[in-house]
């Protein structure tokens, strides 16, 4: 786990001009008043290439340049950075957050205008949004859900084999409304599912949090489980909710969180070939199946379970977290199995770190680190937290920092909103990543979009400003970057 920006809201400053795109200048609550479209300035110059800044110091969040980059032959002695369409690597799914059960609740919690000016921002690909792509969503409670819950809780002492008592109604209060009006936004977003836990009833050698915490599946009860996850995709197919994938549990080698459940390799791969993947392919559900979703200092437990020849087939790929390892451990899983797919699909920002600390980290290991490893998505955990970093459930996480921090009427943008923004806003689904030269100062990587604009996303690791080339198709670019900023460029 990395480090995240304490909270601020900035005063808005009337001196603060932006160009059309612009997102804002600072971080600041959201007023409920749709914004006023901004105004082109007199003076913009003419460019090949657009660029748009984060600064360590947040002088410019987001910001759209008034610089002129244009095209030319010539050379020089800077860095140079060659971009190269004819070069194609994996294709891009999206970049977006978690949306909890919390984030849904603090969303859902704004007034209908406010609410609905905040999703546009969010999910709109327009110049004036940021358009997230991709999220992910917990099947039944999160430890960033006010309290813990499946879709069939039972007495204590009661089974329930056949679902009678299954129902996702604890959703339809916060998270199936909202998610209704983001499908209305981007009907093609995609959304994987995740348990942290079975019902209760199916697990054993539970821990704490009246069997919320800890344990493992219960043999017994594999088809149950699946019919289980079965279900619920049925259930929210019916709300008109499509789940794109779901993995079989969140972080399985975790026993701690609440809700947890520990799923050994083996224990994962024979409920996926024995279970799991047969009833979904009974059902008739394209829904893709994501193994391991955890961190990558244990890459052996996707690649147990992509060796087992039954299991194998019934496997999309594998997902992964970075709170242990390094991001480089991806490649060698893709290389070992180059038709299954790489996914990142959690990564939180701490309330004990720094804005600058969090861009350049996060830029660094997940926006390019995932992406340069195969990674077809990058999901940042939670979208938004309130005042007190809740709702979290008891010894759910008490430092999870929020993309947004939603004390209502009050929305603050923080730092990992700008870390996805930089990627969300530019790469679309369908994109490509296409080559971009290593340089060990300027770590990088671009992406070739469905309607031929590229984009290249870079990060000055130094403490000073830094000169540097684009070069694409024979001509250059050169453009400068601060100490410790991050910025996408796109042509």
């Amino acid at each position: 786990m990395k480090k995240a920006p304490s909270q601020i809201i900035f005063t808005i400053i009337l001196a603060c001009t932006f160009l059309p795109g612009i997102i804002s200048c600072s971080k600041k609550a959201v007023s409920g008043v749709v914004q006023p479209a901004p105004v082109i300035p007199a003076g913009t110059l003419m460019s090949d290439v657009a660029m748009w800044l984060t600064t360590p110091n947040q002088s410019a969040l987001l910001q759209k340049q008034n610089v002129g980059l244009i095209f030319k032959s010539g050379s020089n002695t800077n860095n140079n950075i060659n971009v190269d369409t004819t070069k194609t690597y994996q294709g891009i799914d999206g970049f977006g957050f978690c949306l909890t059960g919390g984030s849904a609740t603090l969303i859902h919690s704004l007034a209908a205008a406010q609410q609905d000016a905040l999703l546009k921002e969010l999910f709109l690909t327009d110049t004036t949004h940021i358009g997230i792509s991709y999220l992910r969503i917990s099947i039944g409670a999160s430890d960033m859900s006010a309290s813990d819950f499946t879709y069939d809780d039972m007495p204590l002492g009661q089974t329930d084999a056949g679902l009678a008592n299954f129902s996702i109604s604890a959703e339809l209060t916060d998270l199936v409304p909202v998610l209704k009006k983001i499908m209305a936004l981007n009907p093609s977003i995609k959304i994987m599912a995740t348990p942290w836990t079975a019902p209760v009833w199916m697990k054993s050698n539970t821990t704490g949090n009246n069997g919320f915490t800890g344990g493992s599946l219960n043999t017994v009860y594999y088809d149950a489980y699946a019919a289980y996850l079965v279900k619920y995709i049925q259930a929210m197919q019916a709300q008109g909710i499509t789940i794109d994938a779901i993995s079989p549990q969140n972080e399985p080698l975790n026993p701690n969180n609440n809700p947890a459940m520990v799923m050994q390799p083996l224990e994962e791969a024979n409920f996926v070939k024995n279970s799991l993947g047969p009833q979904l392919k009974t059902a008739g559900l394209s829904t893709k199946i994501l193994v391991y979703d955890h961190n990558t200092d244990h890459t052996d437990y996707p690649l147990t379970i992509l060796a087992d020849a039954a299991a194998n087939p019934f496997v999309d790929g594998s997902a992964f977290h970075l709170y242990a390892g390094n991001i480089s451990a991806l490649t060698p899983v893709h290389n070992a199995y180059p038709s299954k797919n790489i996914y990142f699909t959690e990564q939180y920002t701490s309330t004990s770190g720094t804005f600058s600390g969090d861009l350049a980290w996060h830029i660094t290991n997940l926006i390019i680190g995932a992406t340069k490893n195969w990674s077809r998505n990058v999901l940042e955990w939670n979208l938004a937290t309130d005042g007190g970093f809740g709702p979290h459930t008891n010894g759910g996480c008490t430092t999870c920092q929020g993309a947004l921090t939603i004390v209502a009427p009050s929305v603050t943008r923080n730092v990992s909103y700008y870390i996805i923004a930089h990627a969300s806003k530019f790469v679309r689904p369908g994109a490509v990543r296409i080559a971009s030269d290593e340089v060990n100062s300027l770590p990088n990587v671009a992406f070739k979009n469905t309607d031929g604009s590229k984009v290249l996303i870079v990060l000055n690791a130094a403490n000073a400003s830094q000169t540097f080339n684009i070069q694409f198709n024979a001509k250059m670019v050169t453009t400068t970057l601060p100490g410790g900023a991050v910025a996408t460029y796109v042509w």
